[in-house]
Formats: C-alpha cells, structure tokens, sequence
C-alpha cells in the first residue's frame, strides 16, 4: 500500500460550500474537509456541475475539486447509461488508489476495478414512491432493482445508521461498516441563545417530511403555549404540500407564529439552532437526518418519529423524544413537556451534544472512513495476488 493515497470521492457537491442543499452535500463537505486533514490522504472530489455546461477544477480546504458536466435527462437512464460511462472514464484518466462512492454514484461506479468503498444515504425507490407523480409506482420499481444490484456489487460499504444496515440484509454481498455522517464541526460550537418557546426544523418541505404533521401538532401546542414559534428552514420539493401548509397556518390563525423560512444558509441554521429550544423532525420516512445530527451537536433537545433511522440517534427520555408522526397530539405533548421543563431540557441538551460529539464529528468520522479505507485497499490487493 503506498505511503500516500489518492482518493476519489464522488459525491453531490454543492458550488458554494456555504450553502449546502439538503444532507448528502452538507454530508460531502464535512467529510472532505475532514479527510482533507489526513496527511496520508490526496482527496479528490468528483461531482457534476451545477451551473456552466463544461468541466472545472479547482482547490478548496486542501482537497481537489473536479466538475464534470452534467448529460441531462432521466436521473435514472443517466445513472445507467451515459452518467456511469462519464465517471468511470474521468476516474481511469484520474488514477486514483481507492474510490469512495455516495448515493447515485454508486450506481455508476458500479464493477469499476479499483478499490471501492460506498456510503448508502437513503433509498431513492422510496424517495420516489413517496413524491408520487406520474407512474411513480413504476418508477419506484425500477430504482429498486437499479439500487440493489448496486448495493450487491460493492465489495465495501458504509452504513450510516443500523437501520440502514438492517435495509442492506440479504442483499450486500459485502463487508459493512458502522459510520455515522460527519456534521459541519461549528455546529459543535453554536453559541445558544435559546428564545423562549421557539420550535426550528431544518428539512425539506413535503409529504415525507410530514411539514403539515407537524404544523397541525403545532396547532394544538400553541392553544397551551400560546407563546410558542414554529420556524420551519429548507426548500420546497412538494408545492401541494407546501400550499396544504400555508392553508393549515392562514385558517388556524398561525400566521404570526408559524414560518416557512425557505432555504437557508448553513450560518442561518446555526443562528436558528442557537436561538431554538426545541428542534422537530417528525418525518415518515428517513435514514439518518442531517437536521436531528446537527440540532444535537449544537445541544438542543429533539422530538424525532420513532421510526426508520431516527430511534438509533435519539435516545428517549434522554436527549428528546420519540413519536408517532401519525398522531399531533403525541407530538404536540412531547414538544409541550420539553418547553415546559427548564431542567429536562438543559438536561437533554447536555446528552445530545455529548452523543453528538461521539458520533458525528467530522475528525473523528474521517478517521473512521480513512480506516475502511486502508481495509479496501489491502482486500483489493490481496485479491488481485490470489
């Protein structure tokens, strides 16, 4: 193995670090910027640009940059056919000693001859089934065929969440590993400024994410705390959800207390953590949520669904709650008992940065992938001496 590895991280990358959209790119800049620390490591980031139609390359935190034009079309067709072809033509010209694949792009680099490692951050065939549209039912099908053939080649993979391996059993062939996502390390360092009542969720606004659960569990918080805010941060990606919300808050008399903030920057979610007593996220559907991580690195208190990946990073009773996201009034009395007690929630606060610190830290993350890593290699190797 030699003394310094050139890594290849494909993963979605957002054009401005800062302002990261949704989880995987928030995921992406906090493990490259941690790997980039690893003196054994030269990191390089493959992803597909966002804006002009040709390829960049540029620094950033010590690692290299590539933006590669994206083909257009069909995510699925493109991940399949002309997308899988691109990547692993720039990755051969590229050279590098170990590939580290996240999300879609484990379904181009599928069978490329290198060592590979890959990280699963959710199911895209459930992310399909639940954004419905046209054959949506059929769309969800052939993604689920398409991910598990992907998951069955890869010889390494990263499992964020227990949940996520439980997913994986009987289909991956391979050997897993136990890695939580790494979180931007200032969220460690939030100021908190707690105003009193205020609620914050950091999430995408659309039916997986339950936004309108959650605003009708606020409705029936608010008739006892009549001094409680909900505020609400992340792009739209379900306009009929968003127009049930906006609806549910004009008719409810909510509009002085509930706000949809839209996307945001990644400082406006540490602003909105520091001043947050509480943060929600009563979702149907996810694996391991960016916004519970870094709510609890930043020490406020969550209310989570007691399903999926959530119940492996909130510890009931001790760093927030679990629910029912199917019933407002579970959610709206677990959010109540927590604004009502100053001690539980200093209390719960205090075990959610501890939990957080030991699981989501971006030096310790990289440390734990930069290990896989060494394994990769060395099982490639010996594979090839056989």
């Amino acid at each position: 193995m030699p003394d310094r590895l050139k890594l290849a991280v494909l993963i979605a990358f957002p054009a401005d670090p800062r302002r990261p959209h949704g989880g995987v790119e928030a995921v992406g800049v906090s493990l490259v910027r941690g790997l980039a620390k690893i003196p054994q490591l030269d990191v390089h980031v493959v992803t597909l640009n966002q804006a002009p139609d040709r390829k960049n390359t540029l620094s950033w935190e010590g690692a290299t940059v590539h933006r590669l034009p994206p083909a257009g079309g069909p995510l699925l067709a493109y991940a399949v056919g002309r997308g899988r072809r691109q990547i692993q033509d720039y990755l051969r010209q590229l050279e590098p000693d170990v590939v580290h694949a996240h999300d879609t792009f484990g379904i181009m680099v599928r069978g490329f001859p290198k060592p590979r490692v890959f990280t699963v951050h959710g199911f895209i065939h459930e992310d399909t089934r639940y954004a419905g549209g046209r054959f949506s039912r059929l769309r969800s099908m052939l993604w689920r065929r398409v991910e598990t053939a992907a998951w069955a080649d890869q010889p390494h993979i990263i499992s964020i969440s227990p949940y996520v391996r439980e997913r994986l059993r009987g289909l991956s062939r391979g050997v897993i590993y136990d890695i939580e996502n790494p979180v931007a390390r200032e969220c460690f360092s939030v100021a908190r400024r707690e105003r009193a009542g205020t609620i914050f969720c950091a999430a995408a606004v659309c039916e997986r994410k339950n936004t309108l659960g959650l605003a009708r569990a606020f409705e029936i918080l608010s008739r006892k705390h009549p001094g409680a805010r909900l505020r609400w941060a992340g792009p739209v990606t379900d306009a009929a959800c968003e127009n049930s919300v906006r609806r549910f808050i004009q008719e409810h008399g909510l509009a002085g207390k509930a706000a949809l903030l839209g996307p945001v920057s990644s400082e406006q979610i540490r602003d909105e953590l520091a001043q947050a007593a509480v943060f929600a996220l009563v979702s149907h559907e996810e694996g391991a949520p960016m916004g519970v991580a870094e709510a609890m690195a930043a020490g406020v208190p969550v209310v989570a669904s007691n399903r999926c990946g959530m119940p492996y990073m909130v510890r009931d009773g001790e760093t927030g709650f679990l629910v029912n996201p199917n019933d407002p009034d579970d959610i709206a009395g677990r959010i109540g008992e927590i604004l009502s007690n100053n001690t539980l929630r200093a209390d719960m606060g205090g075990r959610a940065a501890e939990t957080a610190l030991a699981l989501f830290h971006p030096d310790r993350v990289a440390a734990r992938t930069f290990a896989v890593y060494k394994q990769a290699v060395i099982h490639y190797n010996n594979n090839r001496n056989l």
